[in-house]
């Protein structure tokens, strides 16, 4: 799944969708997976990195990762 190309993001975890208004918020993490997102990384990637950097079971993370996509994708953030 891919981001949206016109979502707007900040550093602190703010993120817009211009197309319809809507804002949301996360936390560091968050900011740190759309902004892997918005580079164009996959989400095995994103997933391995973030395995690497804190200290997650893998079927935490995996777990985690659909909730995240499934939030994503009910706040029209994913391109369909």
């Amino acid at each position: 799944m891919r981001l949206k190309k016109n979502i707007a993001t900040s550093e602190n975890g703010f993120i817009f969708n211009p197309a319809t208004g809507d804002s949301f918020s996360g936390n560091a993490i968050a900011s740190e997976i759309i902004a892997a997102m918005k580079n164009g990384e996959g989400a095995e990637e994103i997933k391995l990195k973030l395995l690497e950097r804190y200290e997650v079971r893998p079927q935490q993370l995996e777990s985690d990762w659909q909730d995240w996509m499934m939030q994503l994708k009910e706040a029209n953030l994913l391109e369909t």
